[in-house]
């Protein structure tokens, strides 16, 4: 059966124009994470959607470690990870032979997976609960954004609802609306980037099946041929099939039932009984906006950028835009920081974005080459894959989403060029087992509050204003494995300061209460501030 999706209460529209810190355009996965993380900081949020339920379909499934760690630090990691198929292990195939196999997280000692199957209805079910445990997050449900009007201090948006229209006014409009951006159709922003001429089938087909959790994708497979074809698991026994169907392909047709049966009688053999649940059929598209901060409006997930599927780049990225824009609007909202901090979310998110399109336009190449040559290479890559090892990372069917290394951040300080192993500034805090109290415990549940963190990796430090100090040592927040300090290449006496995103904003090999304050000032976007100011 297909799921049972709730609906919700829709309000009326309130009187008069009010005016509020923050407003969410969309109650999707990414705007309904963006709300928590603010709420969660002490900002009150309107969220407007047009519906009055969570997505149709499972649409993005594939939720990566970095993207649980987020929502670890919002209070849902482990109900996703519960509720959720884990998988480590993905294998390709080329006709009806694997060529080879890979593990995405082949050591211990981490709290996530490097992957989960869980379909996005969920986790948005989730989040509406988060926000409205919060008691700051203003659910406005079947209210439509119908006109923005940008302004530099500020939006004026209006608002039409099935008992009528209103106004409201917000220092900060979050647009977080979709592929089909009703925010970024009226500010008439154009995306910069190519739509492939290829499409594909996505079918969410309940079965008993004995295929293991893992990721199995096909290049030319025996039910499918000179095609591709990708399969997941999620949960109630819910599978994610994905067909290429080429550029040819009549959408409208390829979603009837009886034919996509037919494809996935093909697939799985016409012993093997399924249902429907969910049927979709999608063009590839690698594209974004040139600039996602405009003035007061800000786009994330999306409506700011768009990828194709084979990846799982376009929902952790979206999440990931989330969680870095968070405490930095709060920062700017709660006073805390000059508004030139924003400026970063475009900085940093943009180098992700086009990591994430970069990958996938490459993907996409080798999934379905166009030209003679790209064939010719993708078939050689194939060839030789099963036999040599060499040859396997040339083998393309999605490279796997991964946070992005902020290495060039105007936010970034410390002692980066002294610091041994690959843990520079930017990059996501790694997590480790540990020992609190005498429990079990993990690195990361630690640096998970409001504000910035200092890993102090030995004796006790003295304060400094705006800092949670965590202090490793065994009389303290125990590394008994060790595996912290290895994995943050932490001598005795160093200190490690992280964002409240958990991402690095500075080194240092010996505590500095002065160093350690003005690396704070610079990742809360004082250095970026005072360039505004000369350039002024």
């Amino acid at each position: 059966m297909p799921h049972a999706s709730p609906r919700y209460a829709v309000p009326p529209p309130p009187l008069g124009t009010a005016h509020h810190p923050a407003v969410v355009v969309g109650g999707g996965l990414v705007g309904l994470t963006l709300a928590l993380d603010l709420a969660q900081r002490g900002v009150r949020v309107v969220v407007l959607d047009d519906d009055d339920t969570v997505s149709t379909g499972s649409r993005a499934i594939c939720f990566a470690k970095r993207t649980l760690e987020i929502f670890g630090r919002l209070g849902l990691g482990s109900r996703m990870l519960a509720k959720g198929i884990t998988w480590n292990v993905g294998r390709v195939f080329c006709g009806d032979r694997q060529l080879f196999d890979f593990d995405l997280l082949p050591e211990d000692g981490h709290e996530y997976p490097a992957f989960i199957n869980l379909q996005q209805y969920y986790a948005e079910e989730w989040l509406i609960e988060a926000c409205q445990a919060t008691g700051l997050v203003d659910l406005r449900w079947r209210h439509a954004v119908a006109a923005v009007d940008s302004r530099a201090d500020g939006a004026a948006v209006t608002v039409e609802t099935p008992s009528g229209s209103y106004a409201l006014t917000t220092d900060w409009l979050l647009a977080a609306d979709g592929a089909r951006s009703f925010v970024r159709g009226c500010l008439k922003l154009p995306f910069v980037g190519k739509t492939f001429r290829d499409r594909f089938l996505i079918a969410d087909v309940v079965m008993r099946a004995k295929f293991p959790t893992e990721r199995w994708f096909w290049f030319d497979p025996p039910f499918h041929r000179n095609q591709s074809a990708l399969l997941h698991k999620q949960p109630d026994d819910v599978w994610r099939i994905d067909l290429q169907l080429g550029w040819d392909a009549d959408p409208e047709e390829e979603r009837r039932p009886e034919r996509v049966i037919l494809r996935v009688q093909a697939m799985l053999g016409p012993d093997v009984p399924f249902e429907l649940e969910w049927v979709s059929v999608y063009s590839f598209r690698c594209r974004r906006l040139e600039r996602f901060v405009h003035d007061r409006v800000v786009f994330v997930g999306d409506s700011a950028h768009q990828v194709s599927p084979f990846g799982a780049r376009g929902g952790n990225g979206g999440v990931q835009d989330a969680d870095n824009l968070g405490w930095k609007l709060a920062a700017v909202i709660q006073g805390a920081a000059d508004p030139a901090l924003i400026r970063s979310y475009d900085n940093e998110r943009i180098v992700a974005a086009d990591e994430n399109i970069l990958h996938s336009t490459r993907a996409t190449d080798f999934i379905t080459p166009k030209t003679d040559a790209a064939r010719a290479y993708r078939d050689a890559a194939l060839a030789l894959a099963g036999q040599h090892a060499f040859a396997r990372p040339l083998v393309n069917s999605g490279r796997l989403s991964r946070p992005s290394r902020l290495l060039d951040s105007p936010l970034n300080a410390g002692d980066s060029d002294r610091w041994p192993g690959c843990l520079q500034p930017g990059t996501p805090a790694v997590d480790a087992p540990m020992t609190f109290s005498g429990q079990p415990d993990w690195l990361l549940r630690h640096v998970s509050g409001p504000g910035f963190s200092l890993l102090v990796f030995g004796p006790a430090t003295p304060d400094v204003p705006g800092v949670t100090t965590i202090r490793v040592a065994p009389d303290a927040l125990h590394d008994a494995r060790g595996l912290a300090a290895q994995r943050y290449g932490a001598a005795p006496g160093a200190c490690v300061l992280l964002r409240p995103d958990q991402h690095v904003a500075a080194l240092f090999h010996r505590f500095d209460r002065d160093r350690v304050a003005a690396a704070v000032r610079q990742a809360t976007g004082g250095a970026m501030a005072a360039q505004l100011e000369q350039a002024a």
